[in-house]
Protein backbone atom coordinates (compact mmCIF):
# COMPACT_ATOMS: atom_id res chain seq x y z
CA UNK A 1 0.00 0.00 0.00
CA UNK A 2 1.37 3.61 -1.14
CA UNK A 3 1.37 5.92 1.83
CA UNK A 4 -1.05 8.13 -0.80
CA UNK A 5 -3.64 5.46 -0.80
CA UNK A 6 -3.30 5.28 3.16
CA UNK A 7 -6.88 4.67 4.24
CA UNK A 8 -9.06 5.85 6.85
CA UNK A 9 -9.27 2.56 8.36
CA UNK A 10 -5.56 2.84 9.19
CA UNK A 11 -5.73 6.32 10.12
CA UNK A 12 -8.74 5.27 12.93
CA UNK A 13 -6.59 1.93 14.10
CA UNK A 14 -3.60 4.25 15.31
CA UNK A 15 -5.95 6.30 16.69
CA UNK A 16 -7.59 3.89 18.82
CA UNK A 17 -3.95 2.82 19.89
CA UNK A 18 -3.30 5.86 21.23
CA UNK A 19 -7.03 6.12 23.16
CA UNK A 20 -5.53 3.69 24.90
CA UNK A 21 -2.34 4.88 26.15
CA UNK A 22 -3.67 6.58 29.48
CA UNK A 23 -6.80 6.20 31.43
CA UNK A 24 -6.06 9.26 32.53
CA UNK A 25 -7.58 11.06 29.64
CA UNK A 26 -10.42 9.33 29.27
CA UNK A 27 -11.18 10.51 32.79
CA UNK A 28 -10.68 13.88 31.89
CA UNK A 29 -12.87 13.65 28.62
CA UNK A 30 -15.79 12.46 30.70
CA UNK A 31 -15.69 15.88 32.89
CA UNK A 32 -16.91 17.16 29.64
CA UNK A 33 -19.01 14.86 28.12
CA UNK A 34 -22.24 15.42 29.90
CA UNK A 35 -24.56 18.48 30.78
CA UNK A 36 -23.48 21.25 30.67
CA UNK A 37 -21.03 20.82 28.04
CA UNK A 38 -21.76 18.20 26.45
CA UNK A 39 -19.06 17.98 24.64
CA UNK A 40 -19.01 15.10 22.14
CA UNK A 41 -22.43 15.67 21.28
CA UNK A 42 -22.97 18.84 20.98
CA UNK A 43 -23.48 20.78 17.31
CA UNK A 44 -20.71 23.15 16.53
CA UNK A 45 -21.12 26.31 14.32
CA UNK A 46 -16.81 26.55 13.73
CA UNK A 47 -15.18 27.36 10.28
CA UNK A 48 -14.69 23.52 9.75
CA UNK A 49 -18.10 22.22 10.61
CA UNK A 50 -19.35 25.11 8.10
CA UNK A 51 -17.50 24.05 5.19
CA UNK A 52 -18.42 20.44 5.95
CA UNK A 53 -21.93 21.69 5.14
CA UNK A 54 -21.05 23.72 2.42
CA UNK A 55 -19.60 20.75 0.82
CA UNK A 56 -22.15 18.41 1.71
CA UNK A 57 -24.79 20.34 0.08
CA UNK A 58 -22.61 20.87 -2.91
CA UNK A 59 -22.13 24.71 -2.53
CA UNK A 60 -18.63 23.98 -2.66
CA UNK A 61 -15.85 22.36 -4.18
CA UNK A 62 -12.27 21.91 -3.18
CA UNK A 63 -9.27 21.11 -5.56
CA UNK A 64 -7.18 18.34 -5.82
CA UNK A 65 -3.41 17.67 -6.59
CA UNK A 66 -1.11 14.82 -6.75
CA UNK A 67 1.56 16.38 -4.54
CA UNK A 68 -0.25 17.66 -1.39
CA UNK A 69 -3.79 16.16 -2.15
CA UNK A 70 -6.79 18.69 -0.64
CA UNK A 71 -4.49 20.93 1.42
CA UNK A 72 -3.89 24.04 -0.90
CA UNK A 73 -8.14 23.77 -1.84
CA UNK A 74 -8.63 23.59 1.98
CA UNK A 75 -6.31 26.68 3.47
CA UNK A 76 -8.00 29.21 0.26
CA UNK A 77 -11.61 27.59 1.43
CA UNK A 78 -11.08 28.36 4.96
CA UNK A 79 -8.60 31.49 4.70
CA UNK A 80 -6.12 30.27 6.15
CA UNK A 81 -2.53 31.37 4.74
CA UNK A 82 0.54 29.55 3.41
CA UNK A 83 2.66 32.30 5.13
CA UNK A 84 1.19 30.70 8.51
CA UNK A 85 3.55 27.72 7.68
CA UNK A 86 5.59 25.97 10.69
CA UNK A 87 7.78 22.77 10.25
CA UNK A 88 7.77 20.05 13.58
CA UNK A 89 9.89 16.95 13.31
CA UNK A 90 9.52 15.52 16.16
CA UNK A 91 6.83 12.05 16.62
CA UNK A 92 4.27 13.77 19.13
CA UNK A 93 1.01 13.89 16.67
CA UNK A 94 -1.21 11.61 15.02
CA UNK A 95 0.67 10.64 12.05
CA UNK A 96 3.63 10.03 14.31
CA UNK A 97 5.12 7.46 11.99
CA UNK A 98 5.31 10.01 8.79
CA UNK A 99 7.03 12.32 10.91
CA UNK A 100 10.75 13.10 11.65
CA UNK A 101 13.58 15.17 11.10
CA UNK A 102 14.18 14.79 7.12
CA UNK A 103 9.94 14.63 6.68
CA UNK A 104 8.47 17.41 9.01
CA UNK A 105 4.71 17.99 9.62
CA UNK A 106 3.79 21.23 8.16
CA UNK A 107 1.01 23.10 10.67
CA UNK A 108 -1.22 26.17 8.63
CA UNK A 109 -3.24 28.72 10.79
CA UNK A 110 -5.45 31.54 10.95
CA UNK A 111 -7.15 33.13 14.04
CA UNK A 112 -9.81 30.45 14.39
CA UNK A 113 -8.55 27.19 12.22
CA UNK A 114 -5.46 24.85 12.48
CA UNK A 115 -4.52 22.62 9.58
CA UNK A 116 -1.76 19.77 9.96
CA UNK A 117 -0.37 18.03 6.63
CA UNK A 118 2.41 14.87 6.52
CA UNK A 119 3.95 13.69 3.39
CA UNK A 120 2.49 10.98 1.95
CA UNK A 121 -0.16 11.39 4.77
CA UNK A 122 -3.37 9.57 4.64
CA UNK A 123 -5.53 12.57 5.98
CA UNK A 124 -5.58 15.91 6.61
CA UNK A 125 -5.53 17.07 10.27
CA UNK A 126 -7.84 19.68 10.80
CA UNK A 127 -8.75 21.39 14.61
CA UNK A 128 -11.01 24.46 14.77
CA UNK A 129 -12.20 26.98 17.65
CA UNK A 130 -16.15 27.11 18.17
CA UNK A 131 -17.29 29.95 20.05
CA UNK A 132 -19.32 27.55 22.90
CA UNK A 133 -17.29 24.52 22.55
CA UNK A 134 -14.04 25.15 21.83
CA UNK A 135 -11.02 23.46 20.10
CA UNK A 136 -13.07 20.56 17.28
CA UNK A 137 -10.94 17.98 15.75
CA UNK A 138 -11.76 17.01 12.26
CA UNK A 139 -9.75 14.89 9.28
CA UNK A 140 -9.99 14.85 5.75
CA UNK A 141 -9.03 11.81 3.73
CA UNK A 142 -6.17 12.65 0.95
CA UNK A 143 -8.11 10.48 -1.80
CA UNK A 144 -9.93 11.85 -4.66
CA UNK A 145 -11.42 8.48 -5.41
CA UNK A 146 -14.22 9.91 -3.32
CA UNK A 147 -15.80 13.68 -2.89
CA UNK A 148 -13.52 15.10 0.07
CA UNK A 149 -15.54 14.64 3.55
CA UNK A 150 -14.42 15.91 6.74
CA UNK A 151 -15.14 13.84 9.90
CA UNK A 152 -15.60 14.83 13.42
CA UNK A 153 -13.60 13.69 16.10
CA UNK A 154 -15.74 12.46 18.77
CA UNK A 155 -13.49 12.50 21.69
CA UNK A 156 -9.81 10.49 20.67
CA UNK A 157 -7.61 13.35 20.21
CA UNK A 158 -8.29 14.40 23.47
CA UNK A 159 -6.16 11.23 24.44
CA UNK A 160 -3.25 14.15 23.81
CA UNK A 161 -5.75 17.40 23.47
CA UNK A 162 -7.43 17.49 26.81
CA UNK A 163 -4.81 18.06 29.73
CA UNK A 164 -3.38 20.71 31.98
CA UNK A 165 -1.41 21.11 28.91
CA UNK A 166 -4.19 22.67 27.24
CA UNK A 167 -5.46 24.26 31.18
CA UNK A 168 -7.90 21.63 31.48
CA UNK A 169 -10.20 21.46 28.28
CA UNK A 170 -10.45 20.03 24.98
CA UNK A 171 -7.61 22.72 23.48
CA UNK A 172 -4.01 23.38 21.80
CA UNK A 173 -0.75 23.15 22.70
CA UNK A 174 2.62 24.04 21.48
CA UNK A 175 5.58 21.53 22.48
CA UNK A 176 8.98 21.84 22.82
CA UNK A 177 10.81 18.44 23.28
CA UNK A 178 14.62 17.14 23.54
CA UNK A 179 14.01 15.22 20.01
CA UNK A 180 16.44 12.47 18.82
CA UNK A 181 17.83 11.61 14.89
CA UNK A 182 15.14 9.61 13.97
CA UNK A 183 12.72 12.46 15.69
CA UNK A 184 11.72 10.50 18.53
CA UNK A 185 10.91 12.63 21.66
CA UNK A 186 13.49 12.00 24.88
CA UNK A 187 10.81 12.70 27.25
CA UNK A 188 12.98 11.60 30.28
CA UNK A 189 15.31 14.50 29.68
CA UNK A 190 12.12 17.06 29.89
CA UNK A 191 9.46 18.88 28.03
CA UNK A 192 7.81 22.27 27.80
CA UNK A 193 4.47 23.29 26.83
CA UNK A 194 4.92 26.61 25.30
CA UNK A 195 3.05 30.17 25.41
CA UNK A 196 4.08 33.63 25.04
CA UNK A 197 5.37 33.54 28.88
CA UNK A 198 7.58 30.65 28.47
CA UNK A 199 11.49 31.58 28.57
CA UNK A 200 13.28 31.57 25.06
CA UNK A 201 15.52 28.91 25.66
CA UNK A 202 12.41 26.48 26.61
CA UNK A 203 11.26 26.87 22.93
CA UNK A 204 10.81 25.24 19.90
CA UNK A 205 12.88 21.70 20.69
CA UNK A 206 11.34 19.58 17.81
CA UNK A 207 10.50 22.45 15.28
CA UNK A 208 12.29 24.20 12.38
CA UNK A 209 12.92 28.07 13.35
CA UNK A 210 13.70 30.43 10.20
CA UNK A 211 14.33 34.20 11.29
CA UNK A 212 16.48 35.87 13.51
CA UNK A 213 17.10 36.83 17.36
CA UNK A 214 20.13 38.39 18.28
CA UNK A 215 21.78 36.76 21.20
CA UNK A 216 18.66 34.58 22.47
CA UNK A 217 18.90 31.04 21.94
CA UNK A 218 16.01 28.68 21.43
CA UNK A 219 16.37 24.75 21.27
CA UNK A 220 15.10 24.73 17.47
CA UNK A 221 16.59 23.30 14.35
CA UNK A 222 18.81 21.02 16.77
CA UNK A 223 18.61 17.34 17.85
CA UNK A 224 19.62 16.09 21.14
CA UNK A 225 23.13 15.28 22.20
CA UNK A 226 22.38 12.38 24.42
CA UNK A 227 26.09 12.76 25.79
CA UNK A 228 25.71 16.41 26.60
CA UNK A 229 22.05 16.21 27.63
CA UNK A 230 21.06 18.97 25.83
CA UNK A 231 20.90 20.78 22.22
CA UNK A 232 23.27 22.42 20.48
CA UNK A 233 21.00 25.93 20.57
CA UNK A 234 24.00 27.67 18.57
CA UNK A 235 24.22 25.78 16.19
CA UNK A 236 20.40 26.30 15.59
CA UNK A 237 20.18 30.24 16.02
CA UNK A 238 19.30 32.83 13.55
CA UNK A 239 19.02 30.29 10.79
CA UNK A 240 17.38 32.32 7.65
CA UNK A 241 17.08 29.06 5.18
CA UNK A 242 16.67 25.37 6.45
CA UNK A 243 18.66 24.41 3.31
CA UNK A 244 21.09 21.98 3.97
CA UNK A 245 19.03 20.62 6.73
CA UNK A 246 16.10 19.57 5.22
CA UNK A 247 14.36 19.58 1.66
CA UNK A 248 11.30 21.99 1.91
CA UNK A 249 10.37 21.66 -1.90
CA UNK A 250 7.68 19.35 -0.78
CA UNK A 251 6.14 22.10 1.71
CA UNK A 252 3.67 24.92 0.43
CA UNK A 253 6.78 27.41 1.33
CA UNK A 254 10.04 26.94 2.18
CA UNK A 255 9.64 28.56 5.50
CA UNK A 256 9.00 27.56 9.18
CA UNK A 257 8.95 31.24 10.10
CA UNK A 258 9.90 32.45 13.58
CA UNK A 259 7.34 34.88 14.11
CA UNK A 260 4.36 32.11 13.01
CA UNK A 261 5.68 30.32 15.94
CA UNK A 262 5.38 33.23 18.31
CA UNK A 263 2.08 34.14 17.51
CA UNK A 264 1.12 30.20 17.41
CA UNK A 265 2.19 29.87 21.24
CA UNK A 266 0.33 32.74 21.98
CA UNK A 267 -2.52 31.89 20.20
CA UNK A 268 -3.24 28.47 21.52
CA UNK A 269 -2.88 29.33 25.22
CA UNK A 270 -5.79 32.42 24.90
CA UNK A 271 -7.89 29.99 23.18
CA UNK A 272 -7.70 27.37 25.91
CA UNK A 273 -8.37 30.54 28.35
CA UNK A 274 -11.23 31.60 26.85
CA UNK A 275 -12.43 27.62 26.36
CA UNK A 276 -11.76 27.41 30.20
CA UNK A 277 -13.35 30.44 30.91
CA UNK A 278 -16.59 29.39 28.89
CA UNK A 279 -16.76 26.11 30.36
CA UNK A 280 -15.95 27.10 33.59
CA UNK A 281 -18.75 29.80 33.52
CA UNK A 282 -21.55 26.92 32.60
CA UNK A 283 -20.54 24.91 34.64
CA UNK A 284 -21.00 27.29 37.75
CA UNK A 285 -24.21 28.82 36.21
CA UNK A 286 -25.53 25.48 36.07
CA UNK A 287 -24.92 24.25 39.27
CA UNK A 288 -26.81 27.47 40.69
CA UNK A 289 -29.62 26.70 38.99
CA UNK A 290 -29.89 22.99 39.71
CA UNK A 291 -29.18 24.53 43.92
CA UNK A 292 -31.93 27.40 42.96
CA UNK A 293 -34.53 24.86 42.18
CA UNK A 294 -33.84 22.84 45.13
CA UNK A 295 -33.76 25.47 47.43
CA UNK A 296 -36.58 27.51 45.91
CA UNK A 297 -34.60 30.16 45.50
CA UNK A 298 -34.85 33.26 42.57
CA UNK A 299 -34.14 31.14 39.29
CA UNK A 300 -30.97 33.90 38.36
CA UNK A 301 -29.41 33.90 41.67
CA UNK A 302 -25.49 33.22 41.87
CA UNK A 303 -23.79 31.62 45.27
CA UNK A 304 -20.79 33.28 46.55
CA UNK A 305 -19.17 30.05 45.13
CA UNK A 306 -20.37 30.87 41.49
CA UNK A 307 -19.36 33.99 41.95
CA UNK A 308 -15.75 33.19 42.90
CA UNK A 309 -15.45 30.77 40.11
CA UNK A 310 -16.92 33.36 37.18
CA UNK A 311 -14.93 35.98 38.87
CA UNK A 312 -11.81 33.62 38.55
CA UNK A 313 -12.06 32.76 35.22
CA UNK A 314 -12.75 36.27 33.99
CA UNK A 315 -9.13 37.32 35.59
CA UNK A 316 -7.43 34.23 33.70
CA UNK A 317 -8.68 35.48 30.40
CA UNK A 318 -7.53 38.62 31.69
CA UNK A 319 -4.18 37.40 32.16
CA UNK A 320 -3.61 35.71 28.86
CA UNK A 321 -5.16 39.00 27.10
CA UNK A 322 -3.11 41.62 28.49
CA UNK A 323 0.13 38.94 28.17
CA UNK A 324 1.03 39.77 31.80
CA UNK A 325 3.82 37.18 31.96
CA UNK A 326 4.99 37.57 28.77
CA UNK A 327 8.63 36.97 28.34
CA UNK A 328 10.09 39.89 27.82
CA UNK A 329 12.78 40.05 24.38
CA UNK A 330 16.54 41.10 24.64
CA UNK A 331 17.03 41.15 20.65
CA UNK A 332 14.71 42.07 17.96
CA UNK A 333 13.20 39.66 16.77
CA UNK A 334 12.39 38.63 12.85
CA UNK A 335 10.74 36.44 10.35
CA UNK A 336 11.85 35.02 7.21
CA UNK A 337 8.32 34.91 5.04
CA UNK A 338 5.38 37.01 4.01
CA UNK A 339 3.55 36.10 7.65
CA UNK A 340 4.62 39.70 9.50
CA UNK A 341 2.91 41.50 6.62
CA UNK A 342 -0.22 39.22 6.09
CA UNK A 343 -0.74 38.98 9.62
CA UNK A 344 -1.13 42.60 10.30
CA UNK A 345 -2.97 42.95 7.08
CA UNK A 346 -5.50 41.55 8.70
CA UNK A 347 -6.05 43.88 11.70
CA UNK A 348 -8.95 45.69 12.93
CA UNK A 349 -8.01 49.21 12.94
CA UNK A 350 -9.14 52.50 14.43
CA UNK A 351 -8.86 55.83 13.17
CA UNK A 352 -5.48 56.43 13.86
CA UNK A 353 -4.42 53.44 11.75
CA UNK A 354 -3.32 51.43 14.89
CA UNK A 355 -4.52 47.58 15.33
CA UNK A 356 -4.14 44.94 18.09
CA UNK A 357 -2.46 42.90 15.10
CA UNK A 358 0.89 45.29 15.08
CA UNK A 359 3.86 43.85 15.89
CA UNK A 360 6.57 45.45 17.81
CA UNK A 361 8.92 42.63 17.94
CA UNK A 362 12.25 43.94 19.70
CA UNK A 363 11.26 44.11 23.47
CA UNK A 364 7.56 42.13 23.38
CA UNK A 365 5.69 40.37 20.94
CA UNK A 366 2.92 43.13 19.93
CA UNK A 367 2.96 46.91 20.29
CA UNK A 368 -0.14 47.13 21.82
CA UNK A 369 -0.41 44.38 24.34
CA UNK A 370 -3.78 43.55 23.96
CA UNK A 371 -4.82 40.15 22.41
CA UNK A 372 -6.38 40.20 18.80
CA UNK A 373 -8.63 37.51 19.77
CA UNK A 374 -10.94 39.72 21.79
CA UNK A 375 -11.87 40.40 18.21
CA UNK A 376 -12.85 36.55 17.69
CA UNK A 377 -16.05 34.74 17.99
CA UNK A 378 -14.90 32.87 20.71
CA UNK A 379 -14.43 35.75 23.25
CA UNK A 380 -17.94 36.92 21.46
CA UNK A 381 -19.41 33.45 22.75
CA UNK A 382 -18.32 33.70 26.22
CA UNK A 383 -21.40 33.77 28.71
CA UNK A 384 -22.47 37.48 29.10
CA UNK A 385 -22.22 37.02 32.79
CA UNK A 386 -18.14 36.35 32.30
CA UNK A 387 -17.41 38.23 28.97
CA UNK A 388 -19.14 41.56 31.05
CA UNK A 389 -16.58 41.03 33.69
CA UNK A 390 -14.03 40.56 31.79
CA UNK A 391 -14.40 43.73 29.91
CA UNK A 392 -14.58 45.80 33.17
CA UNK A 393 -11.98 45.07 34.31
CA UNK A 394 -10.22 45.43 31.75
CA UNK A 395 -11.79 49.27 31.20
CA UNK A 396 -10.71 49.87 35.28
CA UNK A 397 -7.33 48.29 34.46
CA UNK A 398 -6.53 50.85 31.26
CA UNK A 399 -7.91 53.98 33.51
CA UNK A 400 -5.61 52.96 35.89
CA UNK A 401 -7.49 51.12 38.84
CA UNK A 402 -6.35 49.01 41.87
CA UNK A 403 -5.97 46.40 39.67
CA UNK A 404 -3.57 47.84 37.42
CA UNK A 405 -0.82 46.91 39.48
CA UNK A 406 -1.08 43.64 38.30
CA UNK A 407 0.17 44.34 35.09
CA UNK A 408 3.08 46.82 35.47
CA UNK A 409 4.53 45.81 32.15
CA UNK A 410 1.82 48.27 30.76
CA UNK A 411 2.60 51.86 31.09
CA UNK A 412 0.69 54.36 30.83
CA UNK A 413 0.81 55.39 26.94
CA UNK A 414 -0.11 51.76 27.15
CA UNK A 415 -3.15 52.14 28.99
CA UNK A 416 -4.14 54.90 26.77
CA UNK A 417 -3.47 53.31 23.38
CA UNK A 418 -5.80 50.47 23.75
CA UNK A 419 -8.73 52.57 25.42
CA UNK A 420 -8.68 54.29 22.04
CA UNK A 421 -8.11 51.25 19.72
CA UNK A 422 -10.74 49.22 21.91
CA UNK A 423 -13.47 51.83 22.35
CA UNK A 424 -13.19 52.42 18.36
CA UNK A 425 -12.70 48.76 17.57
CA UNK A 426 -14.95 47.38 20.47
CA UNK A 427 -18.52 48.38 20.71
CA UNK A 428 -19.41 46.16 24.03
CA UNK A 429 -16.10 48.00 25.53
CA UNK A 430 -17.07 51.56 23.80
CA UNK A 431 -20.86 51.12 25.32
CA UNK A 432 -19.27 50.44 28.95
CA UNK A 433 -19.74 53.37 31.62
Amino acid sequence: MSRRSWTSRTYWAAVLAVAFVTPAATAQRDDYSGPPISYETAEVDDPVARLSRQLEAGEIELTFDAEHGYLKGLLTALDVPESSQTLVFSKTSMQRNLISPRTPRALYFNDDVYVGFCQGGGVLELAATDAQQGATFYTLEQSAAEPPRLVRDRGHCLTCHASTRTQDVPGYLVRSVFVSAGGQPEFGSGTFTTDHASPFEERWGGWYVTGTHGDMRHMGNALYQRREGDVDREAGANVTSLEGRVATTPYLTPHSDLVALMVLEHQTQMHNALAWANYETRRALHQSQVMNEALDRPADYLSPTSERRIDAAADRVLEYLLFRDEFPLTSPVAGTSAFTTEFQARGVRDSQGRSLRDFDLDTRLFRHPCSYLIHSAAFDGLPDVVRGRVLTKLKSILQGGAAAEDYPRLTPADHRALREILTETKPEFAALE
